[in-house]
């Protein structure tokens, strides 16, 4: 059953709507624009959104335009539902990305055959896509691997091994399944996850292998490499390239807002980077490196847990920690060294 999100500040607009579609959908609500953001920001992505336009703190405006700058969400079809009926008003709505408008007070027979109409329109666009899929599958296998070398090209020059982008990679699949993304979404976050440390092609060789600790000047120069992935990769219709941007520019962003480049934090990095820092971060502590010994299960998920709410997502850790049988698997079907890998599966009795 289709999923519809309503967003309105007022109660009895809830209660009206959902009254109106739960007999045909299921409903979820939001009683602002944040608490809307924050909902589909932790994976619960409807399929058609209901947004009232004047809500204080965040306007519908606002979560509209945050929601189609944002290649993971840009497709929900978004219904304005307001009393706000100027013709200038609902140009500025389907000017944002909206594809319709209703107007208060609402109808019952009006608000379900709009929605009808979209949902028959996106099902439709789905069959679409998925003909499309399978019609050009040799060319996406291609495309995932030439982006996988690329980002093996960086991990070469940081002493990673080719393993570790196909491990992380595969930690982000899992994630993004468990929080319930659909499969466009997380098929993204997956091909674009090799490409995450892109911007190291940039950074010296003589920083990224030095052995002692680095200089303030010379840990600049590394802090530089998000920027200058996102610089690589480009600005670019492909969704894809487009997720592929995101992930390498807020990667090393942190939910406490102590990351870099920018600082952001919270739900304000984007969902698939904050994904990717889980993936990247446990796969660098549970792996072989020249310069380390690989940490063991328990030390890597006690630390995990430990930076959650500050490194890390909480939700997505707990996530991440549900599904540590298919982790272990993906660890087992890609491992580096034997002997590595029976260090970093060890686990406390």
């Amino acid at each position: 059953m289709e999923t519809i999100l309503i967003v309105d500040d007022t109660p009895e607009n809830l209660v009206i709507l959902s009254e109106i579609l739960k007999p045909f959908y299921k409903v979820k609500v939001a009683n602002s624009g944040i608490k809307a953001m924050n909902l589909i920001a932790s994976g619960d992505i409807p399929d058609l959104i209901l947004l009232d336009i004047m809500m204080p703190e965040m306007s519908g405006y606002e979560v509209c335009k945050k929601l189609k700058n944002d290649p993971l969400t840009r497709n929900i079809p978004i219904i304005f539902v307001t009393a706000l009926s100027d013709c200038e008003d609902e140009a500025e709505g389907l000017g944002l990305g909206a594809i319709d408008y209703i107007t208060k007070p609402v109808h019952s027979s009006i608000v379900l055959a709009r929605v009808n109409t979209q949902m028959t329109l996106l099902q439709y666009q789905r069959n679409l896509e998925q003909k499309l899929e399978e019609r050009t599958e040799e060319i996406v296998l291609t495309r995932m691997e030439v982006i996988r070398q690329l980002g093996r090209a960086a991990e070469y020059k940081d002493n990673e091994t080719g393993t570790h982008i196909l491990r992380m990679s595969a930690y982000t699949k899992i994630i993004s399944k468990k929080i319930g993304l659909d499969n466009v979404r997380a098929e993204l976050i997956f091909l674009s996850a090799p490409m995450h440390d892109i911007g190291k092609i940039g950074t010296p060789d003589h920083i990224l292998r030095k052995e002692s600790g680095l200089t303030p000047e010379e840990w600049e120069i590394v802090k530089a490499h998000p920027l200058n992935g996102a610089e690589i990769i480009g600005n670019h219709q492909s969704a894809l390239l487009q997720t592929a941007r995101v992930v390498a520019l807020t990667h090393h962003e942190r939910f406490d807002g102590t990351g870099y480049p920018y600082g952001i934090k919270g739900f304000d990095i984007p969902l698939a980077g904050r994904i990717v820092a889980i993936a990247d971060v446990f796969d660098a502590l549970t792996s072989q490196r020249p310069y380390k010994e690989p940490w063991n299960l328990d030390r890597a998920v006690e630390y995990l847990v430990a930076q959650k709410g500050k490194h890390f997502d909480p939700e997505l850790v707990d996530a991440f920690l549900a599904c540590m049988d298919e982790i272990k698997e993906v660890m087992v079907k890609f491992h580096d060294e034997p002997e590595a890998l029976s260090n970093s599966l060890h686990v406390k009795s």
